[in-house]
């Protein structure tokens, strides 16, 4: 069973260390470059977050939460932006992407900012959570890659902390999954739009 915890509307008031906002300003700038492209086929499935709030989020949450671990675990990376932010607040991180542009892109990153972060190739989704979707043509769905628990050799239960950005209609499936195979007492953070973080606990 999910908890949802209330993030104060004042978050947006934190301000991020100058550092931050230029890693911000900085991602902003490659995404738009790599959307901007002519030369390649775009990735519809990939939308920036508002980094800056998620930031925000993530760091009220690690100050005011209890904490099982300090793994962190980003559904769907990209380009690796919350992964790198999350690795400045002291956590382990790992990001796991499908998408081999994506996660060229976001190697790149983390290379450049030098951030603590491991990125694995992968599918998110933990073996057997597809059967979780109420809808079959939901966009976390469908990738033909190893499952990136495998890879790593850990489980969904090994992570503290879980983050996602859900396409529009699949929160729900994602808050499925996490509610079924994460540990007790994790959290799950989701970027679900503008104004827009949720987050939650599983109790039980």
């Amino acid at each position: 069973m999910l908890e949802r915890i209330a993030i104060p509307s004042s978050v947006d008031r934190r301000t991020p260390p100058a550092e931050i906002q230029l890693w911000i300003s900085d991602a902003r700038q490659r995404i738009e470059a790599f959307q901007d492209r002519w030369d390649q086929p775009q990735i519809e499935q990939f939308v920036a977050a508002d980094y800056e709030l998620v930031y925000q989020s993530l760091g009220w949450a690690l100050e005011s939460q209890m904490l099982i671990g300090k793994r962190f675990l980003e559904w769907g990376c990209g380009f690796a932006v919350v992964s790198a932010l999350a690795g400045t607040l002291d956590l382990d991180v790992i990001g796991i992407e499908a998408e081999p542009e994506l996660l060229s892109q976001g190697r790149r990153l983390v290379d450049e900012w030098k951030a603590d972060v491991e990125l694995i190739h992968g599918n998110f989704l933990p073996e057997g959570s597809e059967s979780l979707a109420d809808d079959p043509t939901l966009p976390s769905l469908g990738h033909n890659v190893p499952c990136g628990y495998a890879v790593l050799g850990l489980e969904l239960d090994d992570f503290a902390i879980v983050y996602s950005y859900p396409w529009p209609g699949e929160d729900d499936f994602h808050e499925r999954v996490f509610d079924r195979y994460a540990s007790s007492g994790a959290l799950l953070m989701q970027f679900c739009g503008p104004n827009d973080v949720r987050l939650w606990r599983k109790r039980g």
